[in-house]
């Protein structure tokens, strides 16, 4: 163990602030259980793209605008520096904007006092490739995280995947979330196997529990059984699978958590289908809101082309509720039969029949509770503060 704490500058462009609560909080979540677990100190450097406007009308933009320039959220401090994209041609050059809106921000945060060993970068591009230059100017090493579309879909395009595999060779270590994204991204990118260490992410065990299911279930005025899904309404969650099981299992009621640009078709679709009183909307809900979502829903329903490692699973779980998944990201690393079902398939009908039949045998859901209890996050921060340990030659 080293002498002294280890301190490190989490650097990402995916950290929830007030305006985005949701926006990854999978990685907030893990700083937060390794600074409970390990001796770590650190504070954060999240970039929110430049936007001169506020209002809700602009979307994502407007919210990151909203973001303050500096918060502490559950202790840790945060800073959030603008940094500029250009619609269309932008990704290109957002590696650049990024390393040099974080680095008038560093500078002027060293020169307060704040002080850092190690830079842990998470997102491989625009994130990571930053980091790497960071890393170099600040003469500390780095580590970088992959999460999913940036190996799966990101890592894929030509020079984003250059610029990734570059950056892995300088990295001191790259982490995944899952072994099907470590896979891709030897396979797929070219980075070596050496270099790459799975880690998964872990579940609050003491903020997702079962609650009280008669609140909730009064609510949404149902007295059959309830599918819950949760996640950004985009193309990639394929909502379309979502409602068409609806529409399959005529006894469902389904709740929709999230927001995104798919609303808006999704409502035209319920009221074309005539479904307005078995579709419910819940709209976006901060985390700890969702307990009482989950605990009120009979199973949740995960159709996604691509997932890393999907949290909305464990924490569903851990709410005593059962889940489908697509084969996707680590989905099939820990569904079982007695917790839900993993599905090879995007039909409708085939996922509809999977959804009935994890209704029908996955009741208990003590046990399923059980089983999430194994996933908590001291075995993952432990891995992790032994590879930061490694990168600053303390091991």
């Amino acid at each position: 163990m080293s002498a002294k704490p280890v301190r490190i500058l989490l650097f990402s462009t995916l950290f929830p602030h007030p305006a985005e609560p949701s926006l990854g909080v999978f990685v907030e979540n893990r700083l937060r259980n390794l600074l409970d677990d390990e001796d770590v100190e650190a504070f954060v450097v999240a970039p929110v793209p430049w936007f001169p406007f506020t209002n809700e009308k602009f979307g994502s933009y407007a919210k990151a605008a909203r973001a303050p320039l500096k918060e502490v959220r559950s202790g840790i401090t945060v800073f959030h520096p603008r940094f500029l994209v250009i619609p269309k041609i932008g990704m290109l050059l957002t590696p650049f904007f990024l390393y040099w809106s974080a680095l008038l921000c560093i500078k002027k945060l060293v020169k307060k006092g704040y002080q850092f060993d190690l830079i842990d970068s998470h997102y491989l591009y625009p994130d990571a490739i930053a980091a790497k230059w960071l890393a170099k100017k600040f003469s500390v090493p780095f580590c970088a995280t992959a999460r999913g579309s940036d190996v799966t879909q990101i890592g894929l395009m030509a020079w984003p995947k250059k610029m990734i595999l570059n950056m892995t060779k300088s990295a001191a270590h790259i982490i995944t979330v899952s072994e099907n994204l470590k896979r891709d991204l030897v396979n797929n990118v070219g980075v070596s196997c050496s270099k790459i260490s799975t880690l998964r992410n872990g579940v609050d065990l003491q903020l997702f529990h079962e609650t009280d299911r008669d609140e909730t279930r009064e609510r949404w005025r149902s007295t059959g059984p309830v599918m819950i899904f949760a996640g950004w309404l985009i193309p990639r969650k394929r909502l379309d699978i979502v409602l068409e099981v609806t529409k399959l299992l005529p006894d469902l009621r389904t709740v929709i958590v999230g927001d995104g640009p798919l609303r808006a078709s999704i409502d035209d679709w319920v009221l074309k289908e005539s479904l307005e009183n078995r579709i419910i909307f819940e709209g976006l809900k901060k985390p700890t809101e969702m307990p009482a979502l989950f605990s009120g829903a009979d199973i949740l329903l995960l159709p996604s082309d691509r997932e890393g490692w999907a949290n909305v699973l464990l924490e569903a779980m851990a709410c005593g509720t059962p889940v489908v998944s697509r084969d996707v990201g680590s989905a099939a690393d820990f569904i079982s039969e007695h917790v839900g079902q993993v599905v090879s398939s995007d039909n409708p009908a085939i996922i509809a029949e999977a959804v009935k039949s994890v209704l029908d045998r996955c009741k208990d859901r003590a046990a399923i509770r059980e089983f999430a209890n194994h996933y908590d996050w001291r075995e993952t921060s432990k891995s992790q503060k032994e590879i930061f340990d490694k990168a600053l030659g303390n091991k």
